[in-house]
Order: structure tokens, then sequence, then C-alpha cells
């Protein structure tokens, strides 16, 4: 069987997570088997955003797998393409709009290709482990794990189980509980070295936005010294987990 690969992101007007998703999609090439056919692996792993982009993600889907496969005459179930949701949280992205998208490009390819649709990263058991590496680089009394938050119900029990597991506090940029509350909460506990450790996959505005957030909250503490870490970034750390994704 002939198989592929598309790494699927959120999507941004910045360009730098497209930049960091490119990067990981070579490092990703670099795990494919040597005895891969066809040869040129390069074609095999792509990258695809559900929003930002001109194109609809059933149509990226589409035009990747002609473009991994060819439009050469194989046999029914001889062309396999994975799809991947670096996405960190089970919210409906990753729950609704996702699966639909996946759906009509299974109905427009037809039975001549099997896309399947892996797990999602933020269910990878050993991401965690990525994370406390970044936290044992800096020192701090208190740290909060800050992620982007979901409004679909349940779906940030990871985040704070996570959070739990790390030694953190969990917060949210785009609900409660919000990363002042969450540093009033610390401060008036005594701490005075709190670091964030934005739990997202690439720098971009969000993160941008995050670093004056805390600007602003020096002002607001100033007995306060506050560290931020830095997100997940393309390492080939992470293209391990991904591979791991990929190979179940």
């Amino acid at each position: 069987m002939s198989s592929a690969y598309l790494l699927l992101s959120h999507g941004s007007r910045d360009p730098r997570p497209e930049i960091a998703m490119e990067q990981l999609a070579r490092l990703v090439c670099h795990k494919l088997p040597k005895n891969h056919n066809p040869v040129n692996n390069e074609h095999l792993v792509g990258i695809a955003a559900l929003e930002m982009s001109p194109q609809p993600l059933h149509e990226q889907i589409q035009q990747f797998a002609k473009r991994a496969f060819g439009d050469g005459k194989i046999s029914q179930n001889e062309k396999r393409l994975k799809i991947v949701p670096l996405f960190l949280l089970p919210g409906v992205h990753v729950m609704t709009d996702i699966p639909a998208e996946v759906a009509l490009a299974q109905q427009a390819t037809g039975e001549d290709i099997m896309i399947e649709l892996q797990p999602y990263l933020g269910s990878h058991p050993h991401l965690e482990k990525l994370l406390a590496k970044q936290i044992a680089a800096i020192t701090a009394e208190a740290w909060i794990l800050l992620a982007h938050g979901s409004r679909r119900p349940g779906s940030q029990e990871t985040v704070e189980a996570m959070a739990a597991s790390l030694g953190a506090m969990a917060a949210y940029w785009a609900g409660p509980p919000s990363l002042e509350s969450r540093v009033k909460e610390l401060v008036t506990a005594g701490y005075r070295e709190i670091a964030i450790l934005p739990y997202f996959l690439f720098a971009g505005g969000i993160t941008d936005a995050i670093a004056a957030s805390i600007e602003e909250l020096k002002l607001q503490f100033s007995v306060v010294n506050f560290q931020l870490a830095q997100p997940l970034g393309a390492s080939a750390e992470l293209a391990e987990l991904i591979w791991d994704l990929i190979d179940k």
C-alpha cells in the first residue's frame, strides 16, 4: 500500500506558524521508511490549514492527494492518506470541523484513496515530557500552563490534567480562568517567581499578545519576577511524537 501524510494545523495570518509547519513536515519526512515507494519522499508529507487558507480544507486534502499519488490508475485500496491534526485540545475543530472536511474530501476522491484521520497531537501521552523539558530549563516558584481554551464542554479537562501532572495551574487565553486571575491567586499566596508556559504549537500572533500581556502584569505586580517559556516549536522530538501517531 502506498501512503502519504498530511499535517494539519489551525492556520494563521502570521507567517511564522506556516514556516514552522514546513520545518516540521521536513522532520517528519526523515522518519519515513527508507524502502518507502515512491523514492521522492518530499511529496509524501504535506501541510494544510483548517482556517486562514484560500481553499477550504477538503479541497486542500484533494490537491495534496493528487500531488502525492499522481493521476495514475492504481487499483482500489492501494493508496492511503493519513491526516494528523496538530491540535492540542479536543475542541470543536478536532471533534466536529475536521472530521466533516475529511468526509467531504473522501466523498470527492472516492474509494481509490483511503483517507484516515489520526488521533490529534494533544492526545499523545508523551507530549507532557516535552513540556516538562521546557519547565526544567527555567527556575520558578510557580508555573501557569496557559492554553487557548475551547467552547466545547469537557475539552479543557486535558489541560487541567496536564497542568496537574506538571505541578502547574491551568489558565486560558480565550476564557476563564484567565492568566491575570491566576497570577493574582499566586501573588496572594505569596509567590514572587512566576513562570508561564504557553500551551501552543508555535510562536505567532497569540504568543506575541501573551508576551505583551505579561509586560502589563509586570507593571501591575512589580514585586513579581515573571518568566515566559517558549511554545513547543518545530523540533525532532515533536516530529517523533507525530510519527508515533502516524505509525499506530
